[in-house]
Parts: structure tokens; C-alpha cells; sequence
């Protein structure tokens, strides 16, 4: 993951877009990527593998930008709230179950 996340930082850094990215615009650019991202599923079920992969990595791409431009460690904030998550939905209760932990 710290290689993954070192290429998308040069990437940005070798194109001088850091001054672009600030929190609001990172924020904005992820609900655009995952509109694209939900227009592949507009009409049907059916969809084009290679455009879902490129929304989604873009998708990815921000929100890697996104924990570089808050100083937070994306990894570490991911497992926090996997932990969080663990404990709001406990799999006796929660699996196989759609409802919000509130619900459980």
C-alpha cells in the first residue's frame, strides 16, 4: 500500500496539482468520480468491466489525495473504523442482515 500511495503522490507532485488539491475540491472530485462511477449501473445490471475499474481506481486515487491533503494515514484511519464498524455490527447480530447497527 505505501508504494501504491507513493506513486499516486509523485504523480501529482511531478504535475505541480498539489496547490489544486485542497480538502473541498478532493471532496468534490470523489462524489464526481462516484457518479461516473453509479452511471455504469444507470439503466441495468449489465456494465463495461474496464470503465468500472477506471471510475473506481479514480475513486481510490482521491481519496488516497484526500488523506495526503488532511495528514492522516489512510491505512490507519481505515483500520479505526473497521474496528468501529466491528463492534456496531458484531457478527451474531449483524450477519446476513442489511439493518443499521441502530436496528440490530
Amino acid at each position: 500500500m505505501k508504494n501504491l500511495i507513493k506513486r499516486v503522490l509523485e504523480f501529482r507532485d511531478q504535475r505541480d496539482w498539489k496547490q489544486f488539491h485542497t480538502p473541498e475540491n478532493l471532496a468534490k472530485s470523489i462524489v464526481i468520480e462516484a457518479g461516473e462511477l453509479l452511471e455504469n449501473f444507470q439503466w441495468n445490471t449489465e456494465y463495461n468491466e474496464n470503465n468500472v475499474h477506471d471510475e473506481l481506481a479514480d475513486i481510490m486515487n482521491y481519496c488516497i489525495l484526500m488523506a495526503d491533503a488532511l495528514d492522516v494515514d489512510i491505512v490507519d484511519i481505515m483500520y479505526k473504523k473497521i474496528d468501529k464498524n466491528e463492534k456496531k455490527y458484531p457478527v451474531n447480530k449483524a450477519k446476513g442482515n442489511s439493518k443499521k447497527y441502530t436496528e440490530l
